[in-house]
């Protein structure tokens, strides 16, 4: 099988040939030829008008040099030879979204061009899925959590019950999109990113603010203290080493909150910025930490690229999954959970977790249990900056305790708190519950997690990180069957409706990625909240501005 992949969302103008036996198959036999003329603005970052330009006068030239390529494996008798029409590739595939609307509108109109001229089908690939896919792909891993750490995004996904689930995601700007904000006030020119590693590599770590909310996270508070930091005499190396600690240590902490949600033991990583080599140190120190294999594909999979395109829509040609010229428009809000992602079986599933055995390792934490106790440690993250990593420990242990303890005050069922040492990062719980939540799903005991986070919002403070890990459920020696909340370490004190929103939120993308009917489980706990809850309406306002958010930025 052979394909022709385009792509051209917004800077990188890219055409590749893709042959494989089987598409659904790894093996060493794939072809991957790959031409890309990348846009570089003179000054600043992407100028939409520019990029279109670019991407007008360079997507026929790299195309055509794909399609010659194309010719040259049919002639020589590689994969197939020629498809079926006798033409050189058997299907066209595309980047439909998510991008820049003038650059996929060309993209797009290239490829129904070659498409009719071939005779062969099209195929609409989504081009955050292809970040992923590609690195699924090659690694071989069966159903990992994947994390897209691009220009203008970064999404923590997995696979479930037919589509890519959201696990995580930024709440503003994507991790590129905000570096480059930061170099270009500096007078860095696109792209900015390299520069950033290239001048971290001689600095010293400077403190950033470090802002993670359960899997999601946000960027845009550390471009603002980082503009303000070098115009305070900051050297800029030391800024830059401070951005990628923070930064990068915040993607792989939320990477590992999802390997612990689902039970994987499997990440890959997609975008152009994980072309960062610091980036990669800390997943791969992370996953041996825990026990779990990284995969990072090479750099020119990595970047906007159109292997990725072709070999993606090498998978969904063959399961069908083609597109009709006049049914083809581009979408460039394109979210990759949005697709019905035919080429995988819907058995598969990238939750794997199990509960057992008298220890289990967190998101942060090793727990142990001893009788009726519950010991809890924040063991050193080694791919944290050290002075970072004290920080968050004895930060969040202090927080945890207290905030375990506040809400018990105000009528939601927690764990006694027996013991805590900040400096040690240790806290000593009473056992409750026989199982987490995710083990025991029912809408009644997520109604119960609706109702306890509307008391405690009430009170002024937030859980921070409410996943269906982070619930008890049952009775144990003599206990009634309850609902408990556990492991405050995220949260905080706060009035704003925005910021009780994000625990919603947070709630509704675990119950995603955990449950098989994570519609009623949510509906059940927003009807609790409702009733519950004294500044509903303010809350479910914010929680719809938050998902708009969400997007292509």
């Amino acid at each position: 099988m052979r394909i022709l992949g385009i792509e051209g969302t917004a800077w990188a103008a890219s055409a590749s040939v893709f042959e494989t036996p089987d598409p659904a198959q790894v093996t060493d036999d794939d072809h991957v030829f790959i031409e890309t003329d990348a846009y570089a603005p003179d000054s600043g970052g992407i100028h939409p008008r520019e990029a279109a330009e670019h991407m007008g006068e360079a997507i026929p030239t790299v195309v055509e040099t794909a399609i010659e390529h194309a010719h040259e494996r049919a002639a020589a008798g590689g994969a197939d030879g020629s498809g079926e029409t006798g033409a050189p590739i058997d299907a066209v595939a595309f980047a439909r979204g998510p991008g820049l609307g003038p650059c996929l509108r060309i993209v797009a109109t290239a490829a129904r061009a070659v498409a009719q001229r071939f005779d062969v089908p099209l195929v609409g690939v989504n081009h955050m899925v292809a970040h992923l896919e590609v690195g699924r792909h090659r690694s071989g891993f069966d159903s990992p959590v994947c994390l897209n750490a691009s220009g203008a995004n970064a999404h923590i996904l997995g696979y479930r019950n037919g589509r890519y689930r959201v696990l995580g995601e930024t709440m503003d700007t994507g991790v590129g999109n905000a570096i480059d904000k930061f170099t270009r006030h500096i007078g860095w020119s696109h792209p900015g990113g390299p520069k950033v590693e290239q001048h971290a590599c001689d600095g010293e770590y400077h403190k950033l603010p470090y802002v993670v909310k359960g899997m999601d996270f946000s960027f845009s508070g550390i471009m603002s203290a980082a503009k303000q930091a070098v115009d305070d005499g900051v050297p800029v190396d030391d800024v830059c080493r401070g951005m990628e600690e923070t930064i990068f240590a915040m993607l792989t902490e939320v990477s590992e909150r999802a390997l612990s949600l689902t039970g994987a033991d499997e990440l890959v990583l997609g975008g152009g910025v994980g072309q960062n080599d610091r980036l990669q140190r800390m997943l791969g120190e992370m996953c041996k930490q825990r026990g779990a294999e990284f995969y990072a594909p090479e750099n020119r999979f990595l970047r906007d690229n159109a292997g990725m395109i072709a070999m993606l829509g090498a998978k969904m040609y063959a399961a069908g999954d083609t597109v009709a010229i006049e049914d083809s428009r581009i979408d460039s809000n394109f979210r990759p959970d949005e697709v019905a992602v035919t080429w995988r079986g819907t058995e598969e599933s990238v939750d794997s977790y199990r509960m057992g055995g008298d220890e289990v390792q967190g998101a942060e934490a090793t727990v142990r249990f001893d009788g009726d106790r519950v010991i809890k440690e924040r063991v050193p993250r080694s791919y944290r900056h050290p002075t970072l990593d004290e920080r968050l420990r004895i930060e969040r242990t202090r927080q945890e305790a207290r905030l375990t303890s506040e809400a018990r005050r105000n009528g939601v069922p927690t764990p006694l708190v027996r013991d805590v040492d900040p400096n040690e990062s240790r806290i000593v719980f009473q056992r409750v519950g026989d199982t987490d939540l995710r083990e025991g799903l029912s809408e009644s005991r997520v109604a119960d997690v609706g109702r306890w986070l509307a008391r405690i919002h009430d009170a002024g403070f937030v859980h921070g990180d409410p996943t269906t890990r982070n619930v008890r459920v049952g009775g144990r020696s003599g206990q009634a069957d309850r609902t408990f909340l556990i492991d405050f370490g995220l949260g905080y004190y706060t009035q704003e409706a925005e910021d009780h929103a994000m625990d919603l939120h947070v709630l509704a993308q675990s119950l995603a990625g955990t449950a098989d009917d994570p519609e009623a489980l949510l509906s059940a706990a927003e009807d609790a909240y409702r009733t519950e809850s004294g500044h509903a309406d303010a809350v479910f306002a914010s929680l719809d501005d938050i998902e708009g958010r969400g997007r292509y930025q």
